[in-house]
């Protein structure tokens, strides 16, 4: 039973949740001796500027309380990625605090003090860079909380700061035998000056006692109920709105009739919005009820018509000419047309829903001041700087209160916002009432976003021993960022998140060219778990195998051949060879096949083990996944996600698809929009490489290698080539 939040207004709820600037900086104030470390790193430390009640201006990732408990403010969204675990175990690393002193917590928007990185001044979580982003920043952070809090205990003691130490929370002098826990010296610590970045001492490897210890995950209350999630949020006087979406895309409202649903019980209000019509009622069920009651007479004469067979035979058509040329070495098509060897290959992917396990949505409340928004945001700037566009207001004036999501998958961060700007424009229609926006199931099924539908059309030659000599791949798809607040990743007409995993192929192939054909259509799509790569790596890995059978050649020992100058792709390979028995004799009607990909600068190799018995279906029995993610901060996280990446992918492989009829999305819940059921899923092992290279993210690089793995282990066993998902045998 999950624990309903309610307060009697909503500032109580910003000041309890401590997630908008108002109410972090009350509770700063409120801290007495309380300890708040200053800083915004690597960059530089921040000044220190100390309040009259000892504390510090909230500029923080760190907040040490009176009661010893270590606050860590998390500037990346938590939706099950584990990033309240990885990025505290960061500090409390370098603070030498005890774990269970640890208590994260989720950082206002605001983009000056908590922005990603490695995306300059924005704030948002995606693209597997939380801990990439943040590994030095946070160790900084605790370093320099340490630092404080040893000046103190030297001050105090009157002692040399070189002869204390500090382990699990306890700050001691051997000699003298003084001790104190760091509440104890938080008053203290807080006259301390910030020391300079550049005279910070960081641990070496070898003394690590938390990085790379499997600890106790922080992301409290989801066994019990008492995380929040936006669907816990109870205000006073709340209503609760769904929309009606049109049921084509590109169609326009005529004209409506809501006299049924505005009599309807516990309705309060039906408000027409730019996206379709919202019903506003006193809960979700009356909501519910009464906008099945409208009356809708949707325009569609400028409607997406199209149906998904039209779509592609539109992009086969496409891929028969040059495109844009995203890569281009040596000379293809000079190196095809000599080759005496030569192999074609046509790929097919069908639009894909995220399905979330909390669809979305979002509360809104506008007020004289602003907007208030509760919800787990995953891009905050963006989400801020869209709906003050929406509503007329400053973006400062836009304050969202982080809670955690129940899954994003790149859905929640939408480069245009939409359900979170539906919910402002909602709010916008009552003002001082706060409103919360539910999609159901079927709403973001068949109103949402997608990731787009792709074509890929492939040749390669081979020379007489085997080894491609040339390559060439034609991309056919929409760009996920054209039109997009980050429209300026695309350079010479290329969407990079539309060839990456192709255009930066490791294999070694003199003559390599990657060509992409981009398609306007108004279906609405936008990044899916590991973006480009959810079919560039099927595509790659797939054809790979296929040149490897027709030189003859063990896939494996193909592979390892041509990656010759990338060790860290041979090292996953290898290992994942190895742990997985391959070249071992298996069962009959069993096989095993491998693929190896790079994603957000992730190394990950997986060997499926599949079972074809007598009426031609199949089952994945068994994974075997290496992962080269860097420095492992966390092992448990990191198998979790290559756990949760791999079922992930193997949805799309398996069953999901997201198919048009006459521009109509034809699939609406789990029942037609199937996802991989728990029957369905592996025995799954993951192996580690160990490492010293800085942590790279693990959210996203388990999925792409599942479904070529998958379809060259059913290769190996049926003889078929596999060229479209889902996977269907002959």
């Amino acid at each position: 039973m999950r624990r309903n939040y309610t307060a009697k207004s909503y500032t109580d709820v910003s000041s309890a949740l401590v997630t908008n600037r108002r109410g972090f900086m009350k509770l700063m104030g409120g801290l007495g001796a309380g300890l708040t470390l200053a800083v915004n790193l690597p960059i530089a430390l921040a000044d220190q500027t100390a309040t009259a009640d000892g504390g510090f201006e909230p500029n923080a990732f760190i907040r040490i309380n009176p009661d010893d408990s270590v606050a860590v403010v998390i500037k990346h969204l938590e939706m099950g990625q584990g990033t309240f675990t990885g990025l505290a175990t960061l500090v409390a690393e370098e603070l030498d605090a005890d774990w269970a002193q640890i208590r994260p917590e989720a950082a206002p928007a605001d983009a000056t003090r908590y922005n990603n990185l490695l995306w300059g001044p924005f704030q948002g979580t995606g693209g597997s860079t939380a801990i990439a982003n943040a590994y030095m920043q946070m160790r900084q952070a605790g370093a320099a909380a340490k630092a404080m809090l040893v000046a103190a205990a030297a001050a105090k003691w009157q002692v040399p700061a070189s002869e204390i130490g500090v382990q699990r929370g306890l700050v001691s002098h051997a000699a003298s035998g003084n001790s104190a826990r760091f509440g104890e010296l938080a008053e203290l610590a807080a006259q301390q000056p910030v020391p300079p970045a550049e005279s910070l001492k960081l641990k070496q490897p070898d003394q690590f006692s938390y990085i790379g210890q499997q600890l106790p995950r922080k992301d409290r209350g989801k066994n019990d109920g008492t995380a929040l999630f936006t669907l816990d949020v109870q205000l006073d006087g709340m209503l609760t709105a769904l929309v009606a979406h049109p049921p084509r895309f590109g169609a326009k409202l005529r004209r409506f009739n809501a006299d049924s649903s505005r009599t309807a019980p516990g309705v309060v209000d039906v408000v027409q919005i730019p996206s379709g019509i919202a019903v506003l009622a006193k809960d979700f069920w009356s909501a519910k009820k009464a906008r099945d009651l409208l009356e809708v007479d949707w325009d569609e004469s400028a409607a997406f018509m199209l149906s998904s067979d039209e779509i592609m035979s539109h992009y086969k058509t496409l891929a028969e000419q040059p495109g844009l040329v995203a890569r281009n070495d040596g000379n293809s098509s000079t190196a095809l047309s000599g080759a005496e060897t030569v192999l074609e290959a046509s790929f097919e992917f069908p639009f894909l829903a995220h399905a979330t396990m909390e669809p979305m949505n979002c509360v809104a409340q506008l007020t004289e001041q602003g907007c208030e928004l509760w919800y787990g945001a995953q891009i905050q700037t963006g989400d801020q700087l869209a709906v003050a566009n929406a509503l007329g207001l400053q973006p400062q004036q836009v304050k969202i209160n982080m809670l955690y999501a129940g899954g994003s998958f790149g859905r929640r961060a939408n480069p245009h916002a939409d359900y979170v700007v539906e919910a402002a424009l909602i709010a916008k229609a009552r003002p001082g009432t706060p409103v919360k926006l539910v999609w159901t199931r079927e709403d973001d099924t068949r109103a949402g976003y997608y990731r787009p539908m792709y074509f890929h059309r492939l040749r390669a030659a081979l020379d007489s021993a085997g080894n491609p000599v040339a390559w060439e791949q034609r991309i056919v798809g929409q760009s996920i960022i054209k039109g997009s607040p980050f429209e300026g990743m695309i350079k010479d007409g290329i969407d990079p998140t539309s060839v990456e995993g192709a255009s930066n192929l490791p294999y070694r192939i003199p003559n390599l060219r990657i060509e992409l054909h981009t398609v306007d259509l108004p279906v609405p799509v936008q990044w899916w778990r590991s973006v480009g790569s959810t079919h560039t790596a099927f595509s790659t890995e797939v054809f790979i195998d296929e040149l490897a059978r027709l030189a003859k050649q063990d896939p494996v020992e193909y592979r390892m051949k041509l990656l010759a100058n990338h060790p860290r792709h041979r090292g996953v390979l290898q290992l994942a060879a190895e742990k997985a028995g391959w070249g071992t004799p298996l069962a009959k009607g069993r096989a095993r096949g491998v693929a190896v990909h790079e994603s957000f600068n992730t190394f990950v190799a997986q060997v499926a083990e599949v079972s074809v018995d007598d009426n031609g279906t199949f089952k994945v029995e068994r994974v075997v996944c290496a992962v080269d993610c860097g420095v492992a901060i966390n092992p448990d996280v990191i198998r979790a996600q290559m756990e949760g990446g791999l079922g992930y992918g193997l949805s799309p492989a398996l069953v999901s698809a997201i198919t048009l009829d006459r521009g109509r999305v034809v699939q609406s819940n789990f029942h037609d929009y199937q996802v991989a059921r728990i029957d369905q899923m592996p025995a799954v092992e993951v192996h580690i490489v160990p490492s010293a290279e800085p942590p790279t993210g693990v959210g996203e690089p388990g999925t792409p290698p599942i479904a070529p793995a998958v379809a060259n282990a059913l290769s190996a066993a049926t003889g078929q080539r596999f060229h479209s998902l889902p996977l269907k045998l002959a």
